[in-house]
This record gives structure tokens, C-alpha cells and sequence, in this order.
């Protein structure tokens, strides 16, 4: 089993499990790579190494120069974190909705004046269909949904 770190254009990094280089490889060729967190297919492998435990890890002096401000920069720890906190938060939501795929802004409309149960429902919706909800006082959220998670949750 090979384990490979590997990030998309928008700088979303991930693990990919593959039996071996050759099959990463294939799976590259054949545009079945996609980002978990935004879909996109054209992904690239990270550069990695071995860890070595060489003993203790000095901490870095604190820098002289602090300033009040906060920072935006944010590390790799944070990074990953917030994108598997997003995941586990979009998994949640399509465990607790129902698809209704295009009828989306009709079923919408029929629960907010009362012709059917109020329930939570994600489909899509053009920009245009969204903006006349939201006119009508209907809230909506758009969720961009990669395609790995629109099938069965493992």
C-alpha cells in the first residue's frame, strides 16, 4: 500500500491509499483523482519523506517582532483541520436532507407557503432560481458538493 499526499489547484491537500505508484498513476490518466473538498480532477502529488524521529524538537525563539494584528497565515495543522471539519459538517448535511435534485426552487417554494412538510431539502438551482428565492424571503444556502461525496457514504 502506497500512501501519497497530494493537492489540487486551490491548494486543498489529501492522502491518496494506492496499491502502488503504477496504480496512481492510472488513476492520474484516467481523471479518477478528485479533490474531496472542491472536486476538481486535476490533482498533483506532494513531494514527501520519511519520518524520522531524531529525538526532542526545540521550540523556535519567540519572535521579537509580534504585532497585534492577526494573523491570516495559516498552517497545515489548521488547514487540515478545517477541511476535515468541513467534510464531517457537509456528511452531516447529506445524511439530514433529501436530495431533490432539480425541483429544487419549486419544492423550496411549496414548503416556505405551506403546501408540503417543511424538511430539509439540497438540490440545485441556476443563480437566477436562488436570487428569486431569496427575493421571496426564502433563506438558501448554495453548498458546492464535490462528485465523491454526491455517492454512498462509506
Amino acid at each position: 500500500m502506497k500512501v501519497l499526499n497530494l493537492q489540487c489547484p486551490d491548494a486543498h491537500q489529501f492522502e491518496g491509499w494506492f496499491a502502488s505508484e503504477l496504480d496512481y498513476e492510472e488513476q492520474l490518466q484516467q481523471g479518477l483523482l478528485e479533490c474531496p473538498m472542491c472536486g476538481a480532477h486535476k490533482v498533483h502529488k506532494l513531494p514527501s519523506a520519511p519520518r524520522l524521529n531524531l529525538g526532542a524538537v526545540s521550540t523556535p525563539p519567540p519572535d521579537a517582532k509580534q504585532t497585534t494584528e492577526p494573523s491570516t497565515v495559516v498552517n497545515k495543522e489548521t488547514e487540515q483541520a478545517l477541511q476535515a471539519a468541513w467534510l464531517q459538517v457537509t456528511r452531516q448535511i447529506l445524511a439530514q436532507t433529501e436530495d431533490v435534485g432539480a425541483r429544487f426552487a419549486d419544492e423550496a417554494r411549496r414548503m416556505h407557503y405551506g403546501e408540503t412538510e417543511e424538511r430539509g431539502i439540497r438540490g440545485q438551482a441556476s443563480r437566477e432560481e436562488t436570487d428569486a428565492l431569496r427575493e421571496e424571503g426564502i433563506k438558501v444556502m448554495p453548498l458546492v458538493l464535490p462528485d465523491a461525496l454526491k455517492g454512498p457514504l462509506h
